[in-house]
């Protein structure tokens, strides 16, 4: 077995969308001659967490972990929020409209913590891990972020070493969506970007989750980079079955944020409720996650608060199961300017739920290709409500296309695995 070195804030036990893809890498790549060894904080501010994720962690795996300073302690009092409670991530706010203190501490967050609140881990990490390979050599090192604190520290360690690195960009760094809302100084936004540049430049081997994602790093970095989607792990799956429920569930799984509100899928239930009295009778509407609070704020204007249910986070596998009695899958974008590159973890996920998949989103977007190639769904631009209406009419009265499970295949964790393995190896 050759060994491969993953530096990654998230692991079990943290949940959440930034722990799958790796673990799920983690689990399959001894089948492909490759033995992991996972470098991860030792006590993360995780968004949530998840014991059940730990099933998923192949035996005997070599886990080591330093302890990390993070100023959230600080953040939680500046705020007023207790500390016991979780850091929403992406400029979600479930309880009010963000005031004076949660803007302050954004203009912080992103004109001192460069690249990220995770900074001060960088330092003893590079130093820690030094030690480390001398006496445990590797033969590849991946970085994956966000956070992108931990594309620094595999540079500096591709710097001392040389060996073969592999950064890997589940999200983008200063393309992602809410890159415009950190309030950056012209000083600060140079900082990011040039250690961006450097990234890119420096590492062996870049891979990101889309090929928008992958065209715009291209342009900064100028060389190519590869392509590895997320995917789905049909383990999870295979305790799922197809429950007959008398209620039209359009299920939703994880976080909504402001920017993935979606005014017109709203407006178009409101309408559909109005006009016929088997929908209005059967309809709910099933969030699972964090949910912000302009969307709470839109879906009572459209007086849908009724068919409303909203879970908390839930254990992944838990999460999953609530799809066996789903009618429609929901999956809004982020209504901003990179929308096109969005190909969310989710997506994935919902591939092997088989039931049909509402993307709300541009129709020429990564995420829109995806379920056209599958023909799992459909996908509306965010304005378009009558799309929109009649497409969650026609599956409610069973028009739509059946789901159809054989396209999928590539989309499998294990292909996927075989595929990051040839990038380790240097053959892509």
């Amino acid at each position: 077995m050759k060994r491969v070195l993953i530096i990654t804030y998230y692991w079990p036990p943290s949940g959440g969308a930034g722990v799958q893809r790796w673990l799920k890498f983690t689990k399959y790549l001894r089948d492909y001659g490759w033995e992991p060894v996972i470098y991860t904080p030792q006590n993360p501010e995780a968004p949530a967490n998840d014991d059940s994720l730990l099933d998923d962690i192949p035996e005997r795996l070599e886990v080591v972990k330093t302890k990390i300073w993070e100023p959230y302690s600080w953040y939680k009092k500046f705020i007023g929020q207790n500390a016991a409670e979780k850091v929403n991530a992406g400029f979600l706010s479930e309880k009010k409209k963000p005031g004076p203190a949660e803007k302050i501490s954004v203009w912080v967050r992103g004109n001192l913590f460069i690249p990220d609140a995770r900074k001060y881990w960088i330092k003893p990490s590079i130093k820690y891990l030094i030690n480390y390979l001398k006496e445990h050599p590797v033969d590849a090192i991946v970085s994956t972020g966000p956070p992108h604190s931990m594309h620094l520290i595999a540079l500096a360690l591709k710097q001392k070493t040389g060996v073969r690195w592999i950064a890997d960009f589940r999200d983008p760094w200063t393309q992602i969506d809410f890159y415009h809302r950190l309030q950056l100084s012209k000083w600060a936004d140079r900082k990011h970007h040039r250690l961006e540049k450097k990234v890119l430049t420096t590492a062996d081997s870049v891979v990101t989750v889309s090929p928008t994602c992958a065209r715009d790093l291209e342009k900064i970095s100028g060389k190519k980079v590869d392509v590895i989607t997320n995917g789905f792990d049909p383990d999870d799956f295979e305790h799922l079955k197809n429950i007959k429920s008398n209620r039209f569930e359009v299920l939703h799984i994880g976080a909504i944020n402001k920017d993935r509100n979606a005014e017109n899928l709203w407006k178009a239930l409101a309408e559909l409720c109005a006009e016929n009295g088997d929908f209005r009778n059967k309809l709910l509407i099933k969030f699972i996650g964090k949910t912000d609070y302009t969307a709470r704020q839109s879906i009572q204007k459209n007086h849908l608060e009724e068919y409303l249910q909203l879970i908390p986070y839930l254990p992944h596998k838990e999460a999953i199961g609530h799809s066996s009695t789903a009618s429609l899958l929901l999956l809004p974008l982020n209504n901003t300017p990179t929308v096109k590159g969005i190909v969310t973890g989710k997506l994935f996920e919902y591939l092997a739920m088989q039931k049909p998949i509402l993307c709300i989103g541009p129709t020429d977007g990564d995420s829109a290709r995806i379920i056209k190639e599958t023909q799992t769904g459909a996908t509306f631009d965010f304005e378009d409500k009558e799309g929109i209406k009649q497409y969650i009419l026609d599956t409610f009265q069973k028009k739509s296309t059946p789901f159809n499970a054989g396209n999928t295949a590539p989309y499998n964790r294990k292909v996927l695995t075989g595929e990051m393995a040839e990038i380790l190896e240097g053959k892509k």
